[in-house]
């Protein structure tokens, strides 16, 4: 498949919106994108125009996505690009879109704190879907009992402390 991919760095223009679907959660929200310019003659940084594109993110990134991030702040989306037209109010309007393939805060803008999310359990549900993510309900990331890291850590003081 020949999809074109994009990267793109802005800032998240609305909120994060999380829905179960049938064929797993997503999360959509609008993305602005404002080309910067260096202005020689005035010395200055000048704005171009902003570009908005719906970004959409499917099971796991969206719920990761859903948890992490809030209107105003700063990412870069990597993912396969979508144009659509439709017609509204009797006009033809063009929409790009971008499925999103990975996202993260643009870190030359500030600092994360990244957090390691809990696997999902191979096994299927009583009713035959698939298991949901651990913590995820609701977009919240699983809490620092489920995190792998901090057991594991935990259990190596025990061992430390158990061998003295």
């Amino acid at each position: 498949m020949n999809d074109t991919t994009v990267t793109l760095v802005g800032n998240v223009a609305t909120a994060v919106e999380y829905r179960d679907t049938a064929a797993g959660g997503v999360a959509r929200f609008r993305f602005a994108v404002t080309a910067r310019r260096w202005d020689r003659e005035q010395g200055t940084w000048s704005d171009g125009p902003t570009s908005f594109y719906t970004v959409s993110a499917w099971r796991s990134l969206g719920a990761n996505l859903a948890a992490s991030v809030s209107v105003g702040e700063p990412l870069v989306v990597h993912g396969r690009l979508k144009v659509r037209e439709d017609e509204r109010d009797g006009q033809r309007k063009t929409f790009v879109d971008v499925v999103a393939l990975a996202v993260g805060h643009d870190l030359s803008r500030g600092t994360a704190a990244f957090r390691r999310a809990a696997r999902p359990d191979p096994e299927l549900r009583a009713d035959g879907g698939p298991q949901p993510l651990v913590g995820t309900a609701q977009g919240a990331p699983p809490g620092p009992e489920q995190d792998p890291w901090t057991v594991a850590a935990d259990e190596a003081t025990t061992r430390l402390v158990t061998a003295s």
